[in-house]
């Protein structure tokens, strides 16, 4: 099989060394990430998971600002989960977060970690990178159990930037298959409106990111 078609190796590719200067050079674009995880609020008890958990640090953040909530992570590449683990355990965090590797669109959480659902499930900027982002999506949200939520942060189609710049950090994403998926808000009703969920969508930073929180309705 070829590195174009198997995702892991395809990422492994990009982020082998990529890894080590990940969260010190992404700090800067990956707007939205820190709303998000404020945004997330678990109670004692409950677990959350990250799709694309990447070098883990979304998840050490979420950790330390909750800290009686269990967090699980899940990424299609080897080398970010070995950085991932490394620094959860120099962080002193194992106790409650644990990784699996898995490709997104076709995730089995169950097979993972043994469990169908979680009370929180968060993307933070993956499905940007993932080609069958839409099957990612609906596997995600399938993770959600009933009364929580899929919190989703990621690039939009940035309508209200120069278009000089709008052009550059095109050009510069699809060095790192980056796309924007610029008919995420279109799918994510269609979720809602096939499961009765309610759905949230933004456009902040003048449309540079999207937020979205589509919440799964209380079981009866």
């Amino acid at each position: 099989m070829t590195v174009e078609h198997d995702p892991a190796q395809h990422m492994d590719s990009i982020y082998r060394v990529q890894r080590h200067i990940y969260d010190a050079s992404r700090k800067y674009y990956l707007l939205g990430r820190d709303g998000l995880i404020d945004a997330l609020q678990p109670m004692a008890g409950e677990t959350v998971l990250e799709i694309g958990c990447g070098t883990g640090r979304n998840l050490i953040c979420a950790a330390h600002r909750y800290p009686s909530a269990m967090f699980y992570g899940v990424d299609v590449s080897a080398a970010m989960l070995e950085t991932a683990q490394a620094s959860v355990e120099k962080a002193g965090l194992g106790h409650c977060i644990q990784f699996g590797q898995a490709d997104a669109a076709r995730l089995d959480t169950e097979a993972l970690f043994g469990a169908a659902s979680f009370d929180r499930v968060f993307v933070s900027y993956a499905l940007s990178m993932i080609p069958p982002w839409r099957e990612a999506l609906a596997h995600a949200f399938a993770a959600v159990a009933p009364g929580g939520a899929l919190y989703i942060v990621d690039f939009g189609e940035q309508e209200g930037l120069p278009q000089v710049f709008r052009a550059g950090l095109r050009a510069w994403l699809a060095k790192f298959s980056v796309e924007p998926r610029a008919d995420l808000e279109d799918e994510l009703r269609r979720l809602a409106a096939e499961s009765g969920a309610a759905l949230t969508f933004s456009r902040p930073f003048r449309d540079y990111a999207c937020r979205a929180v589509l919440k799964r309705q209380a079981a009866a």
